[in-house]
């Protein structure tokens, strides 16, 4: 006999294995914390499976509940359009879409993008988590994000990719340094300076190594810091050189706060998109996913081709 489940149990078990808790997945559905827990308890009951590892007051998705989940997400995503084609104007995307973004991305392109998108979709839910870009390739592959962007190219056989648009990293240092007068840095001057970085599993950190790397200069780290704020500050106040985005410190360049330096590093990159194949992609994720690739020439940094 074929197991009985719930439009509601399906619900749960979505809301649960994209938040973590059965408190945070009732809240959303606004139901009691009980009632939360007797459905997902319900839904394992029926199928005669476990979906999820309970770590804490935590639960991941089992592998078996990660396979289970697109296709729970489908079959809701049909449900909610069939809702939608008998109450909405023709053509309206709605629903939730959840999106991991690395730090430069998400904090210099994808707010305006997600903004210009929300306008034109307003009953879409865009919910934005900025990252660095091992994190963001952890979510996907744990299917707690729809859609990643990363800085870089995804290296992780188990996801599919994109190429998105292009950035230009550059070095910068406080204009009273004593290597900002020396114009251009050779090896020596790089492998001889302080470092202020992103941590370790950031994908600026990560070019940036590459490119010493490849120049035979391996860079001294004085200060390892998580947020470009921080980076900037800390070199404006002369402890380092600092390697970011041209779109993280453009307005302290224009300002004379901070001065680009000459090397010969070669700093270019690839902003990328980044999802799991075996995830259900809704109307709404194909639709941003579009976007995204038709807006990729207004991302593009101002003087790139």
């Amino acid at each position: 006999m074929t197991p009985t489940v719930s439009f509601r149990q399906l619900q749960v078990f979505a809301a649960v294995a994209r938040l973590g808790t059965v408190s945070a997945a009732a809240a959303e559905l606004s139901l009691s914390q009980s009632a939360t827990s007797q459905a997902l308890s319900d839904l394992e009951r029926h199928l005669g499976i476990a979906l999820f590892e309970r770590l804490g007051r935590r639960l991941h998705l089992n592998d078996l509940g990660r396979r289970l989940l697109p296709r729970a997400e489908e079959l809701l995503d049909g449900v909610a359009g069939f809702v939608a084609e008998a109450t909405e104007p023709e053509g309206r995307l709605q629903g939730v879409l959840s999106v991991s973004a690395s730090a430069t991305v998400g904090t210099y392109l994808l707010p305006a993008l997600a903004g210009r998108f929300s306008e034109a979709h307003p009953a879409a839910d865009l919910r934005l988590r900025l990252r660095n870009t091992f994190e963001v390739i952890t979510d996907v592959l744990r299917l707690e994000a729809d859609l990643g962007l990363i800085e870089g190219e995804c290296r992780e056989p188990a996801l599919a990719s994109e190429a998105w648009c292009e950035d230009r990293m550059v070095v910068v240092a406080a204009p009273g340094h004593g290597l900002a007068r020396r114009g251009r840095l050779d090896e020596a001057a790089l492998a001889e300076a302080d470092w202020i970085l992103r941590e370790t599993g950031s994908g600026t950190r990560s070019v940036f190594e590459q490119a010493m790397r490849a120049r035979g200069a391996p860079p001294k780290v004085r200060m390892e810091l998580g947020q470009h704020e921080a980076i900037k500050q800390a070199v404006r106040a002369g402890l380092g050189l600092g390697c970011l985005s041209r779109l993280s410190v453009a307005g302290e360049l224009e300002r004379g706060e901070l001065i680009a330096l000459d090397t010969p590093l070669r700093l270019r990159r690839t902003f990328s998109l980044v999802w799991h194949p075996q995830r259900y992609r809704s109307p709404l994720w194909q639709a941003f996913k579009v976007f995204l690739v038709e807006a990729r020439h207004s991302a593009q940094p101002a003087g790139e081709p």
